[in-house]
Protein backbone atom coordinates (compact mmCIF):
# COMPACT_ATOMS: atom_id res chain seq x y z
CA UNK A 1 0.00 0.00 0.00
CA UNK A 2 1.93 3.06 -0.79
CA UNK A 3 1.59 5.68 2.24
CA UNK A 4 2.12 9.66 2.21
CA UNK A 5 5.16 9.42 3.06
CA UNK A 6 5.64 7.22 -0.28
CA UNK A 7 4.03 9.99 -2.44
CA UNK A 8 5.66 12.92 -0.77
CA UNK A 9 9.18 11.28 -1.44
CA UNK A 10 7.96 10.78 -5.83
CA UNK A 11 6.85 13.98 -5.70
CA UNK A 12 10.60 15.12 -4.59
CA UNK A 13 12.05 15.15 -8.48
CA UNK A 14 9.28 17.45 -10.18
CA UNK A 15 9.07 19.80 -7.40
CA UNK A 16 9.26 23.86 -8.58
CA UNK A 17 11.94 25.26 -5.97
CA UNK A 18 14.48 27.66 -6.20
CA UNK A 19 18.02 26.67 -4.05
CA UNK A 20 18.17 26.41 -0.52
CA UNK A 21 20.09 29.57 0.57
CA UNK A 22 22.10 30.92 2.94
CA UNK A 23 20.73 32.40 6.41
CA UNK A 24 20.79 35.94 5.67
CA UNK A 25 19.85 35.20 2.19
CA UNK A 26 16.81 33.86 4.14
CA UNK A 27 16.25 36.68 6.16
CA UNK A 28 16.67 39.00 3.55
CA UNK A 29 13.96 37.07 1.03
CA UNK A 30 11.79 36.93 4.25
CA UNK A 31 11.17 40.72 4.49
CA UNK A 32 11.08 41.05 0.95
CA UNK A 33 7.96 38.82 0.65
CA UNK A 34 6.51 40.09 3.60
CA UNK A 35 6.53 43.74 1.85
CA UNK A 36 5.48 41.79 -1.69
CA UNK A 37 2.45 40.18 0.15
CA UNK A 38 1.33 43.62 2.05
CA UNK A 39 1.83 45.75 -1.15
CA UNK A 40 -0.46 43.51 -3.37
CA UNK A 41 -3.36 44.62 -0.93
CA UNK A 42 -2.60 48.04 -2.85
CA UNK A 43 -3.08 46.71 -6.45
CA UNK A 44 -6.53 44.98 -6.76
CA UNK A 45 -5.90 43.64 -10.46
CA UNK A 46 -2.98 41.64 -9.64
CA UNK A 47 -3.92 37.94 -9.70
CA UNK A 48 -2.31 35.95 -6.57
CA UNK A 49 -0.32 32.89 -7.15
CA UNK A 50 -2.54 29.97 -5.90
CA UNK A 51 -0.65 27.11 -7.78
CA UNK A 52 2.58 27.61 -5.85
CA UNK A 53 3.50 27.69 -1.86
CA UNK A 54 6.32 29.22 -0.37
CA UNK A 55 7.44 26.99 2.46
CA UNK A 56 10.50 27.36 5.14
CA UNK A 57 12.26 23.86 5.15
CA UNK A 58 12.97 23.63 9.04
CA UNK A 59 14.61 20.85 11.59
CA UNK A 60 13.46 20.79 14.75
CA UNK A 61 15.20 18.52 17.49
CA UNK A 62 17.17 17.03 14.23
CA UNK A 63 13.62 16.02 12.90
CA UNK A 64 13.00 17.69 9.44
CA UNK A 65 9.93 19.82 8.92
CA UNK A 66 8.42 22.36 7.08
CA UNK A 67 6.40 25.53 7.69
CA UNK A 68 4.00 27.68 5.37
CA UNK A 69 5.60 31.26 4.96
CA UNK A 70 1.86 32.74 4.45
CA UNK A 71 1.44 31.74 8.47
CA UNK A 72 4.53 33.65 9.40
CA UNK A 73 5.41 37.29 10.06
CA UNK A 74 8.82 37.27 10.72
CA UNK A 75 12.23 35.56 11.33
CA UNK A 76 15.04 35.70 13.85
CA UNK A 77 18.31 34.12 14.25
CA UNK A 78 19.72 34.24 17.71
CA UNK A 79 17.25 36.27 19.54
CA UNK A 80 18.01 36.57 23.45
CA UNK A 81 14.95 34.47 25.09
CA UNK A 82 15.04 34.78 29.21
CA UNK A 83 14.15 31.63 30.72
CA UNK A 84 10.91 31.03 32.91
CA UNK A 85 10.47 28.67 35.67
CA UNK A 86 7.41 26.79 35.41
CA UNK A 87 5.67 23.24 34.56
CA UNK A 88 5.77 23.62 30.59
CA UNK A 89 8.85 22.05 29.51
CA UNK A 90 8.16 23.67 26.28
CA UNK A 91 7.71 26.90 26.88
CA UNK A 92 11.51 28.44 26.51
CA UNK A 93 10.88 31.91 28.19
CA UNK A 94 10.36 35.20 26.91
CA UNK A 95 11.54 37.57 24.59
CA UNK A 96 10.98 41.19 22.70
CA UNK A 97 9.75 42.32 20.03
CA UNK A 98 9.45 45.99 19.34
CA UNK A 99 8.64 46.74 22.36
CA UNK A 100 6.24 43.50 23.01
CA UNK A 101 7.38 40.39 25.63
CA UNK A 102 6.73 37.44 23.32
CA UNK A 103 6.39 33.65 24.60
CA UNK A 104 8.61 31.45 22.97
CA UNK A 105 8.11 27.64 22.46
CA UNK A 106 10.07 25.04 21.63
CA UNK A 107 9.05 23.27 18.57
CA UNK A 108 10.56 20.12 19.21
CA UNK A 109 9.05 19.68 22.18
CA UNK A 110 5.70 21.03 20.91
CA UNK A 111 6.06 18.26 18.54
CA UNK A 112 6.87 15.65 21.23
CA UNK A 113 10.45 15.37 20.49
CA UNK A 114 13.40 15.08 23.77
CA UNK A 115 14.49 18.65 24.09
CA UNK A 116 17.70 18.67 22.45
CA UNK A 117 20.07 22.11 22.98
CA UNK A 118 18.71 25.93 22.45
CA UNK A 119 17.22 26.01 19.26
CA UNK A 120 18.77 29.26 17.38
CA UNK A 121 15.75 30.31 15.09
CA UNK A 122 12.46 31.54 16.06
CA UNK A 123 9.39 32.34 13.83
CA UNK A 124 6.69 34.89 14.93
CA UNK A 125 2.98 33.71 13.49
CA UNK A 126 0.59 35.68 12.29
CA UNK A 127 -2.36 36.41 14.78
CA UNK A 128 -2.90 37.49 18.08
CA UNK A 129 -1.77 37.35 20.94
CA UNK A 130 1.74 37.45 19.96
CA UNK A 131 3.96 34.08 20.34
CA UNK A 132 7.30 32.45 18.87
CA UNK A 133 8.40 29.03 17.79
CA UNK A 134 11.64 28.57 17.98
CA UNK A 135 13.71 25.35 15.94
CA UNK A 136 16.88 24.71 15.68
CA UNK A 137 18.33 24.43 11.82
CA UNK A 138 16.80 26.72 8.70
CA UNK A 139 17.41 24.22 5.61
CA UNK A 140 16.11 26.96 3.79
CA UNK A 141 13.09 28.74 1.82
CA UNK A 142 11.45 26.99 -0.99
CA UNK A 143 8.72 27.60 -3.51
CA UNK A 144 6.64 24.02 -4.61
CA UNK A 145 3.93 23.64 -6.82
CA UNK A 146 0.49 23.11 -4.61
CA UNK A 147 -0.33 19.82 -6.13
CA UNK A 148 3.35 19.07 -4.37
CA UNK A 149 1.80 18.92 -0.79
CA UNK A 150 -0.06 15.62 0.29
CA UNK A 151 -2.85 16.86 1.82
CA UNK A 152 -3.52 14.46 5.30
CA UNK A 153 -6.26 14.69 7.98
CA UNK A 154 -5.75 16.47 11.57
CA UNK A 155 -4.72 13.79 14.04
CA UNK A 156 -5.14 14.52 17.70
CA UNK A 157 -2.96 15.61 20.54
CA UNK A 158 0.44 17.04 19.50
CA UNK A 159 0.37 15.56 15.94
CA UNK A 160 -2.59 17.76 15.41
CA UNK A 161 0.15 20.64 14.85
CA UNK A 162 0.88 18.75 11.17
CA UNK A 163 -1.65 18.84 8.44
CA UNK A 164 0.21 17.05 5.57
CA UNK A 165 3.59 16.40 4.11
CA UNK A 166 5.81 17.15 1.43
CA UNK A 167 8.90 15.81 -0.22
CA UNK A 168 12.04 18.20 -0.56
CA UNK A 169 15.46 17.12 -1.26
CA UNK A 170 14.66 13.56 -0.50
CA UNK A 171 13.24 14.26 2.34
CA UNK A 172 9.39 13.84 3.12
CA UNK A 173 8.99 16.73 5.32
CA UNK A 174 5.52 17.04 7.72
CA UNK A 175 3.97 20.35 7.50
CA UNK A 176 3.61 22.18 10.41
CA UNK A 177 0.02 24.02 10.47
CA UNK A 178 0.98 26.85 12.65
CA UNK A 179 -2.25 27.95 13.73
CA UNK A 180 -2.87 24.28 14.60
CA UNK A 181 0.66 24.99 16.75
CA UNK A 182 -0.37 27.89 18.47
CA UNK A 183 -3.88 25.93 19.48
CA UNK A 184 -1.66 23.54 20.70
CA UNK A 185 -0.29 26.78 22.94
CA UNK A 186 -3.04 27.58 24.36
CA UNK A 187 -4.25 24.07 25.34
CA UNK A 188 -0.86 23.59 27.35
CA UNK A 189 -1.65 27.03 29.09
CA UNK A 190 -4.39 26.22 30.20
CA UNK A 191 -6.09 28.69 27.74
CA UNK A 192 -9.83 28.31 25.47
CA UNK A 193 -10.28 30.76 23.06
CA UNK A 194 -13.98 32.17 22.86
CA UNK A 195 -14.45 34.94 20.71
CA UNK A 196 -11.14 36.13 20.08
CA UNK A 197 -10.53 36.22 23.95
CA UNK A 198 -8.78 33.96 26.34
CA UNK A 199 -10.45 32.39 29.39
CA UNK A 200 -8.65 34.50 31.54
CA UNK A 201 -10.07 37.55 30.29
CA UNK A 202 -13.64 36.21 30.04
CA UNK A 203 -12.79 36.11 33.84
CA UNK A 204 -12.01 40.07 34.14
Amino acid sequence: MTTSQDRARAMTTSLDRTAVTTDADVVTRMARLRHEFDHSFAEPVRRHDEEHVELLAIRAGGHPYALRLAQTQGLHPDRPVTPLPGSVPSLLGLAGFAGTVVPVYDLAALLGHPVAGRPRWLVLPLGTPPLGLAFHELDGHVRVAADAIVAEDAAAGRRGCLRGMVGLDGLARPLVDVPATRAVVHALAGHTIEAGHTTEEVAR
